[in-house]
């Protein structure tokens, strides 16, 4: 196995892709607008040349409830791009039923599937409690933890269930595995860490690591520079427990501007980033948020050419903003492919 002091991040491109809220919204005589868009958008970034695009999975939400679905359409529509979540959150999964989904997109997605996981809402368990169920405890984490494990072993064809008695599939003592099987998916699962702890464990399992625009710790080091800190010690462990390579991407937050009128529409981010710059730790819990890089594609790339975190990582995520519509996330994803990504060597465009 490599070093896993020294373990680089691959010499290839870093992959470059894009996170969208899709809404379910906007339903008319059986049809969702807001479902519509999303698949629109999908085609657009592919012909963008996006390599991966994820969906972000809530529940009790206006926003995507069952991305597997979505996800299963998109496969059907689109023929390169990737697709996948960031992230499902395993608080309201039953393991061996996602797994049995899973797997199926995946063969539908002809083995594109890039599936992030990860816990839950811990800070509003008592709200999703009423209408997932109560945790018997207090110690969320701790079921995760079970259900994590269960899934992956379910991914891997391990056995999870053996026959009482005599079956119309199966003779009794018979070992029960989760079908249908898709030999490639357990390689790229992925786990959305916030902080160090975390990103440690996700190398542990032998999982790729999937790093937001937030971090659940406030580094010395500063966001990006703790983020690359977090992949040193992710690649570490998975070098240790694994011979395929580990694989890291980071999700960032732009404002591409050229005209006053395209700095008004997004000036709010502007206002919440300048805000959460004021506030480091400020509020409920230890958040540290990433800047928004704005400014002119070059000001962006330039912005991101020095980014600790991205340099370290396989893969950049544009995180595109959520209630905004289709033509502004069209259009930030349209300027930074042809504007930006060219003066990004890493990307290899």
């Amino acid at each position: 196995m490599s070093d896993p002091v020294t373990q680089p991040a691959s010499a290839a491109p870093k992959r470059l892709s894009f996170l969208a809220f899709v809404e379910h919204t906007r339903v008319s005589m059986n049809r969702s607008l807001g479902l519509q868009e999303g698949l629109e958008l999908f085609e657009y970034a592919e012909d963008l040349g996006y390599d991966t695009g994820y969906v972000r999975h809530r529940h009790l939400e206006t926003y995507l409830s069952s991305p597997f679905t979505f996800l299963a359409a998109v496969s059907q529509r689109v023929k390169r791009i990737r697709v996948g979540t960031s992230v499902t959150p395993l608080r309201f999964e039953q393991p061996v039923r996602l797994a049995e989904d899973a797997a199926t997109l995946d063969l539908l997605a002809d083995g594109r599937l890039e599936l992030g996981l990860s816990s839950g809402y811990a800070a509003t368990e008592s709200t999703f409690a009423q209408a997932f169920g109560k945790i018997d405890g207090d110690d969320v984490r701790a079921l995760v933890d079970a259900r994590l494990d269960t899934f992956l072993a379910a991914v891997e064809g391990k056995t999870v269930a053996t026959a009482e008695s005599d079956l119309s599939f199966a003779k009794a003592g018979e070992e029960l595995t989760v079908h249908p099987h898709s030999p490639g998916l357990r390689e790229r699962v992925a786990y959305g860490a916030g902080g160090g702890s975390s990103a440690r464990k996700t190398g542990q399992r032998g999982l790729r690591l999937q790093l937001s625009t937030l971090n659940t710790e406030i580094g010395d080091l500063g966001f990006e520079s703790t983020q690359a800190a977090y992949i040193r010690d992710y690649r570490g462990e998975h070098a240790k427990v694994s011979d395929s390579p580990s694989f890291a991407s980071v999700s960032r937050a732009i404002v591409p501007f050229s005209t006053p009128a395209e700095r008004a529409e997004l000036e709010w981010l502007l206002e919440r980033d300048a805000e959460r710059a004021a506030n480091v730790g400020g509020g409920p819990l230890p958040f540290q948020f990433g800047r928004v890089a704005h400014g002119t594609c070059e000001q962006i790339a330039e912005a991101l050419s020095d980014d600790a975190g991205i340099k370290a990582a396989d893969e950049l995520v544009i995180a595109l903003p959520f209630d905004y519509p289709a033509e502004t996330q069209r259009r930030i994803l349209r300027q930074f492919a042809e504007d930006a990504a060219p003066h990004l060597p890493y990307l290899g465009r």
